[in-house]
């Protein structure tokens, strides 16, 4: 499991719309900021889901807005790191404050811890909304959590059986499409997590691309700098960073005009070489 992500991994540069996205499609809910999940209460249920049973759900506080109300939903969430030998350090002091990039940071850990878990496939019988309900209801949520939990537990065991009118023909012509089905929903959820890895590739390189680019775009500005215009090694940059793609040869130009500028010859500096070769050849047969 990935407990221990350092922070040069991709992980961390999935993109907020997307940390978004992946909760508000898998626990029914409609997060338009990170700083939403500050409470604790999301990264609770989003372990509930990954880990079913483990977390005591009836203890997080979904309304939570207060840091005391928010410190308790992370003092469940340390309990359950503590049940699943999670080492990832809880900086609760920081996450309850809702600064984006702490929160940000916490929930890219989280996205690609639960990926990690079962390639990240989703427990088709979870209900989210059901498993947050509090209140007057949460007798009947525990109660039905229960009979699903059993439904699930014989389902593993045993095929669904109902009683039915119908012929045995058709019972088995729809058990191979409930198969079929189920093979479908696994290529389905292969492709997904394909199709969420180019895109993390996509990321990394535009972000790579966008680093270089402004470090160009800084030095072009540095050279455009008027008292710094004409001076010899701002000539032979410019050469370099406004060289097309088929022009190999622009190092060489770039040097050629720095030492002309400097009045180097090229055949003294030819010389230099051979001096510090022979002399150098000289040494080595002294000693």
């Amino acid at each position: 499991m990935a407990t221990n992500i350092g922070m040069m991994d991709s992980a961390y540069f999935v993109g907020r719309n997307e940390i978004l996205s992946w909760i508000n499609d898998r626990l029914h809910l409609n997060l338009s900021r990170i700083e939403e999940a500050a409470s604790g209460a999301v990264q609770c249920q989003m372990l509930d889901m990954t880990f079913p049973g483990v977390v005591p759900m009836h203890k997080v506080n979904f309304e939570a807005k207060n840091e005391y109300e928010m410190i308790q939903n992370y003092k469940v969430m340390q309990e359950v790191f503590t049940k699943l030998k999670i080492t990832k350090p809880l900086e609760v002091n920081r996450l309850v404050k809702g600064r984006p990039l702490d929160n940000l940071e916490f929930l890219q850990w989280l996205k690609r811890f639960c990926d990690s878990i079962n390639g990240g496939i989703m427990n088709e019988n979870y209900n989210p909304v059901e498993r947050r309900s509090r209140g007057g209801r949460e007798k009947s949520v525990k109660g039905s959590s229960k009979i699903s939990k059993s439904l699930q537990t014989n389902n593993m065991h045993h095929p669904p059986v109902t009683t039915s009118n119908k012929p045995a023909g058709p019972k088995q012509a729809k058990s191979h499409a409930i198969g079929g089905g189920s093979n479908s929903s696994a290529e389905v959820q292969a492709l997904s997590k394909e199709v969420s890895d180019l895109k993390v590739s996509v990321d990394l390189l535009e972000k790579e691309r966008d680093f270089y680019f402004s470090k160009l775009r800084d030095i072009e500005i540095l050279c455009q700098t008027p008292e710094l215009d004409d001076l010899p090694i701002v000539v032979a940059v410019k050469k370099i960073l406004y060289a097309t793609d088929a022009d190999e040869s622009v190092l060489e130009e770039a040097q050629e005009c720095l030492n002309q500028s400097l009045g180097l010859d090229v055949d003294e500096e030819e010389g230099k070489e051979e001096e510090e070769e022979e002399e150098e050849a000289a040494a080595e047969t002294q000693t």
